[in-house]
């Protein structure tokens, strides 16, 4: 966490006129396209990868769908990871998180500027109204968002735990292409001790269509989706990342 709460206090400064800036733009929707706020947004995630001495790097761009009103699902493993595949995804994208972990500043501002959906994940009503108002957005407003379908994250890092099912409803009701997202070593930007430069990876893994998935019921559909992210994480990790990896999974299997 050192590196989180240094890259808070070295952009203090920008915070006067970067949350006001976020929330001005977020409430007028009609005057700034979601391009134009996605971009800001992007920006905002510029300055914090500089002053931490962050870096990205994206796999896979060129396989995503050609047309917008697709779903992403991502492993999860801390609080970098919107921010990266943010910045590394070009096409506006609405973000669904817990609700409990959306109402801090700066990220309240930053949910808003990208139409993001809060969910109660103990509130199954909630949970369903949301849903339904992502199945819309996809099918209607061609919208595309980015779920973390493991619910949270702990201390896995480069393991991937299980996904729930009812996070694959709305694509499957939308008939939207379904776009797995890798991404490896997220959780050492606010995980790892020290300030030394620290790089991560996001990779965009082939989609899964409607027409591969609609015989699927979503726990299967979280299955394969899941079971992808996990081998592309163990396809692209090396040196000591790979054998704690191979640990884990070994001591899972074992449990």
């Amino acid at each position: 966490m050192l590196r989180f709460f240094y890259v808070i206090l070295l952009n203090c400064w920008r915070g006067f006129y970067i949350i006001p800036t976020m929330r001005y733009k977020a409430n007028r929707p009609a005057k700034y396209t979601l391009q134009e706020r996605y971009d800001y947004a992007k920006w905002v995630v510029h300055q914090m990868q500089h002053t931490g001495r962050i870096t990205t790097k994206a796999y896979g761009l060129e396989r995503l769908p050609r047309k917008n009103g697709y779903v992403m699902y991502s492993n999860h493993q801390g609080k970098y990871d919107a921010l990266g595949i943010v910045d590394m995804h070009e096409r506006p994208c609405s973000i669904v998180m817990d609700e409990a972990r959306s109402h801090v500043m700066l990220t309240a501002q930053f949910l808003d500027l990208l139409e993001s959906k809060r969910l109660i994940l103990d509130d199954m009503r909630q949970g369903l109204k949301i849903m339904k108002e992502i199945t819309r957005e996809i099918r209607e407003d061609h919208k595309n968002f980015l779920i973390f379908p493991e619910g949270g994250y702990t201390d896995n890092h480069n393991m991937v735990c299980e996904f729930k099912g009812g996070s694959f409803r709305c694509a499957q009701k939308a008939e939207a292409p379904i776009v797995p997202v890798a991404i490896i070593n997220s959780w050492k930007v606010f995980g790892a001790g020290g300030l030394g430069a620290v790089e991560t990876e996001v990779h965009f893994l082939p989609p899964l269509y409607y027409e591969e998935y609609r015989e699927m019921n979503t726990n299967e559909i979280a299955a394969t989706v899941r079971d992808r992210i996990q081998q592309a994480i163990l396809d692209n990790l090396s040196g000591e990342d790979l054998e704690t990896l191979q640990r884990q999974l070994s001591e899972r299997g074992n449990a």
